[in-house]
């Protein structure tokens, strides 16, 4: 949580007035449903304690100005030059102000000032944390009446555009929609959605980051978001009725997609298999069973690995390690893969324990660090004030 009035100041010491509106949108977990998402899949993402915050206020000319607290960084563009800046943060804020132009809706420039405490490289979201930060407080100062659904939309939209990742939208949706203590069931198809209280009983939810970011997950995401199209339209040939591979069965894919591309027939059929992950994980979670919740997490973490191909050593080994622990239910690695955290499934109070019990292998292993982040579940984007 950032203080109000360190953001006011800051804000006035960077653009010399006060912000007309702060407003905060969380990071996110996901429980389990993987690279499901840009395959019209389901997800189980939840909102955390962790934010990105932005304060804004109107100019009277058409200038964006942006400050980035986490860079000491400031970018200013004017928005009819509107445009993909090499400086990279500025996409995300950029990118929001052209989706709303596009909707011919009209605004005005404005400062924005940006600060968070969702640790950057660790798979929390960050960027989509940004993206409905901004569109929520666009849409706040100058009364867009835009709704949710339609901001986390345009945040996925300005992602692709502006940042160049063909992202699906359970991040963005995570960040605007969340509930506190509650997951969302999102079937990112025709996304409806329920929430289903997130009640672990004994135990917690724990991530440990690899502190690692390996430079190639942007184009290995596109690639296996290709990988997966391609599975797409090899069956369409003789499946017309097939959109993506919400529609596909595993007999299918035996058929059609493996004797043709071995590598797109793995990647197709992980995303079937783990859809099936998640709804076994939905009845572990409607019946209490915290083990069951916990086998789902372990299953889904070695089709990441070996199948999917998007975790590294780092992730693998931390899962590995974990699962030797009986006070240790479930551990996975989270997000688009290489690098960031594994999610744990651990019992209440053991968390500092399993910390330090991996720490010094880990440290030998990689040379890195191993941190912990301890985290509750959070509501979705919302006005500080």
């Amino acid at each position: 949580m950032i203080d109000r009035n360190i953001l006011e100041t800051r804000f006035k010491e960077v653009f010399g007035k006060n912000p007309d509106l702060v407003v905060k949108s969380p990071g996110r977990i996901n429980i389990i449903g993987e690279h499901t998402d840009y395959n019209e899949g389901f997800v189980l993402p939840a909102a955390i304690d962790k934010a990105v915050y932005v304060a804004v206020g109107k100019r009277n000319d058409d200038l964006i100005n942006l400050y980035a607290e986490d860079f000491n960084e400031n970018f200013a563009i004017s928005m009819k030059d509107l445009a993909p800046t090499a400086q990279g943060w500025p996409n995300y804020i950029q990118g929001i102000v052209q989706q709303i132009q596009d909707k011919g809706l009209s605004l005005s420039g404005f400062d924005l000032y940006i600060d968070g405490d969702i640790p950057v490289g660790a798979g929390l979201s960050s960027s989509a944390a940004v993206e409905c930060a901004t569109g929520y407080a666009l849409n706040e100062l100058y009364g867009l009446n835009l709704d949710r659904v339609t901001i986390a939309k345009m945040g996925q939209r300005a992602e692709h555009t502006y940042a160049g990742v063909k992202c699906g939208i359970m991040d963005q949706f995570a960040s605007v929609l969340s509930k506190a203590a509650h997951v969302i069931r999102l079937d990112c198809r025709d996304l409806s959605y329920t929430y289903l209280p997130l009640d672990l009983g004994n135990h917690e939810l724990v991530l440990l980051n690899t502190n690692v970011k390996h430079a190639l997950a942007s184009s290995a995401y596109n690639d296996r978001r290709h990988a997966c199209e391609h599975a797409v339209s090899l069956l369409q040939a003789k499946y017309p009725q097939v959109k993506s591979l919400r529609d596909v069965s595993i007999a299918q894919l035996d058929e059609l997609v493996k004797p043709v591309d071995p590598e797109a027939y793995a990647k197709a059929r992980f995303v079937l298999e783990e859809n099936e992950r998640l709804n076994k994980a939905c009845e572990a979670l409607h019946a209490g069973d915290i083990t069951a919740l916990g086998e789902q997490l372990f299953l889904a973490h070695e089709g990441l690995s070996k199948e999917y191909k998007v975790s590294c050593a780092e992730l693998d080994y931390l899962v590995d390690r974990a699962k030797q622990f009986e006070q240790v239910k479930g551990a996975r690695m989270m997000g688009g893969g290489f690098g960031g955290c594994t999610i744990n499934i651990v019992e209440k109070g053991f968390g500092p324990q399993l910390v330090e019990a991996l720490s010094e292998g880990y440290r030998s292993r990689f040379d890195l660090e191993l941190t912990a982040i301890f985290l509750a579940i959070d509501n979705g984007t919302e006005v500080v004030y």
